[in-house]
């Protein structure tokens, strides 16, 4: 009898003792702009629950992706995950409407109702690209991404529309690229700074770290530059606490290993990118450089009938990009790829809605630009085609 109990006993433990199998990613959705109240919050819900389980399985059921995952098991938490932030320009919003309704007494049908739409779709695209808007929603983001990363979850960030902004800022602001030593020698700092930071080293850091009012590096100027903190022994003071404020305000390192955005209308509004005056492009090429070097994919998915969803850029290789960024990219495992001819076979004037009624073809178009985005970066007969192919089109045109 005490055999036999010690054999259920040995099972039962072997049962418990073994884990079970748990998910290893979470896709966490951004909502865009428009979603301030409940009926629009309800609606954005609803069509992200629609659209994660087709998304889901054509990640799990997609060869190449699998692959991605270096150990080829790939198990998506069944639930998706949202960060809601259209609460918080309602204030603004309703402030906005207020001066609209008075003018609908003075102006004409016409001008209101025009006046009308463009507040209902671009306010909170306006009101969230401002930084004091902006900052709060980012660190709200990152504690989402700690806690999937303390839960053992790697995120893939899916940006839709105004959401793209977020997905951009939180890539600007939250990851750790930033190598100080080099950052003070770009700003021309006193020589007994540099040497300081020379002679202890911090791990690289994030610009939520540097310029957050708790850690008092410095600020960032309206050039979009950081301006170093003029009280040296603060400065010092400050900047051997940088790895713990890195800890507290950075994306937790190798957490987020794809950023996903759909419906985006980035460069409307971020012409700046484009302006070799603007400081913030400093910190992009060493952004960009990052993600590549740490195998993160950075792709732009859009249909091909939306008219706010823009291309991000040309699709370039990772030589082109260093020429153009001027920072060499070492063992780059990452992708950045943009895919805006996905067709969805929806009019111009409910494709930029259309994305979770047309999901398929949207899951479709993410699944294929994490492929054919590997193909191109890494695979050199299909970029050799694919460019080939461009500067056909090139000439003709």
């Amino acid at each position: 009898m005490k055999k036999i109990i010690l054999i259920v006993l040995a099972l039962l433990f072997i049962q418990i003792s073994v884990p079970a199998e748990t998910n290893n990613l979470t896709f966490l959705y951004i909502n865009g702009s428009n979603n301030n109240d409940k009926k629009m919050k309800d609606w954005y819900i609803r069509g992200v629950k629609k659209l994660h389980p087709v998304m889901k399985k054509k990640f799990e059921r997609n060869h190449t992706i699998k692959k991605w995952t270096k150990d080829n098991k790939l198990v998506i938490n069944e639930k998706p995950q949202i960060f809601f932030w259209g609460y918080d320009s309602k204030t603004d919003l309703d402030f906005v409407k207020d001066r609209l309704n008075i003018s609908k007494a003075i102006s004409s049908t016409l001008a209101y109702e025009i006046r009308s739409l463009l507040t209902q779709f671009m306010h909170d695209a306006i009101w969230v690209q401002k930084p004091h808007n902006m900052l709060p929603i980012l660190d709200d983001l990152n504690e989402e991404v700690k806690i999937q990363a303390q839960n053992g979850q790697k995120v893939i960030l899916f940006g839709y529309s105004a959401g793209t902004f977020i997905n951009y800022q939180y890539m600007l602001y939250k990851f750790p690229y930033i190598d100080t030593e080099l950052l003070f020698e770009s700003l021309n700092a006193d020589e007994d700074i540099i040497e300081f930071a020379k002679a202890n080293p911090q791990k690289k850091t994030c610009l939520s770290a540097l310029s957050h009012e708790k850690g008092n590096i410095g600020v960032i100027s309206n050039t979009g530059h950081l301006v170093l903190n003029q009280n040296k022994d603060l400065l010092k003071e400050n900047y051997l606490k940088l790895d713990e404020y890195t800890e507290q305000y950075c994306s937790p390192e190798g957490q987020v290993v794809g950023v996903v955005s759909f419906a985006s209308p980035m460069p409307l509004f971020y012409s700046d990118m484009a302006d070799d005056n603007y400081e913030f492009n400093f910190y992009s090429k060493y952004m960009i450089k990052h993600v590549l070097e740490s195998g993160i994919y950075v792709l732009t998915v859009n249909f091909r009938e939306d008219p706010l969803g823009f291309p991000t850029s040309r699709n370039l290789t990772i030589e082109q990009i260093e020429e153009m960024a001027d920072v060499k990219i070492e063992n780059p495992e990452g992708v950045i790829y943009d895919n805006s001819g996905v067709w969805s076979k929806r009019s111009a004037f409910i494709a930029h809605t259309s994305y979770w009624s047309a999901r398929g073809t949207f899951a479709n178009g993410v699944v294929k630009s994490f492929v054919n985005g590997t193909k191109f970066q890494y695979d050199k007969k299909y970029q050799d085609k694919v460019l080939k192919r461009k500067n056909k089109k090139s000439e003709v045109l």
